[in-house]
């Protein structure tokens, strides 16, 4: 498969936490963490566990920063 996005990060999934409808996946990078929300559906067609690999692929238009 090849993919538009240019921000693809390959990581360890260290949680999933089951919602009623969506699932929280937190994925390690290197020391950073990548928190994305998914249909339960999702976690399930792509076989994610906790201590698999996935990759977390990032596509924005427009990334904001602020301050305090």
């Amino acid at each position: 498969m090849r993919l538009s996005a240019r921000n693809i990060i390959k990581g360890k999934i260290v949680t999933i936490k089951e919602g009623v409808v969506n699932s929280e996946v937190v994925i390690d990078a290197g020391g950073s963490t990548i928190t994305s929300i998914i249909t339960k559906d999702a976690v399930a067609s792509l076989g994610l566990k906790v201590s698999g690999q996935a990759y977390a692929v990032i596509k924005a238009s427009n990334v904001m920063i602020a301050v305090d």
